[in-house]
């Protein structure tokens, strides 16, 4: 039991840490996407109601390389089918640097950031047509950090979806509001060696 009070001590003191720490090489980001506005671009708008869990890993200052998986569901209007939304894939995220490209941080706690994924996925409609084939998205965002190592995170973002069943391609632009956790290696190894 102490040894885990002591790993739980470490744990806080590690999402407290230095605000410059956080992106940096060896370090992990876990997160979510959990709420999105969809604006259809050849089906219609509509509300998006799902979670989008990443994880990726700092290959170097400001770049990261990861995984993602896509559980949504999405109505596009009134009297419309609802749809399951899916997939899994890669995703990577570049951090622009302070005055990188013009670019400032807003309010000094936070940073822009490009994300990209590309994998498979598909949607199933409700008493209609399922399609699955390749998916991708791209756009950009806004980490703002509460602490250190917690961010809430606004993301605009291109989705398109090339299908191999009966919708050849679709595509939207979405708004997701979520949130990412910066976690050092070196406290996590630390953590892991105290439990043992």
């Amino acid at each position: 039991m102490k040894k885990l009070f002591f790993g739980a001590i470490v744990l806080v003191a590690g999402l407290f840490s230095t605000a410059k720490a956080q992106i940096q090489e060896g370090n992990w980001m876990v997160g979510s996407s959990i709420l999105t506005s969809n604006f259809g671009l050849n089906t219609g708008g509509g509300y998006q109601i799902g979670l989008e869990p990443k994880a990726a890993y700092f290959i170097k200052d400001n770049v990261a390389l990861g995984g993602m998986i896509n559980l949504n569901f999405l109505k596009t209007g009134k009297g419309e089918a609802t749809q399951f939304k899916y997939g899994v894939g890669a995703l990577g995220r570049y951090y622009i640097s302070p005055g990188e490209a013009g670019v400032d941080n807003l309010l000094n706690h936070g940073r822009w950031f490009f994300e990209g994924n590309a994998g498979i996925g598909g949607t199933s409609i409700e008493n209609g047509n399922s399609t699955t084939g390749f998916v991708y998205g791209v756009g950009p965002g806004y980490s703002y950090f509460i602490t250190p190592n917690i961010g809430v995170e606004g993301l605009v973002k291109y989705n398109g979806e090339a299908g191999f069943g009966n919708t050849p391609y679709s595509s939207n632009i979405t708004f997701n509001v979520g949130f990412s956790i910066y976690l050092p290696t070196s406290h996590a190894k630390r953590i892991a060696n105290e439990v043992k």
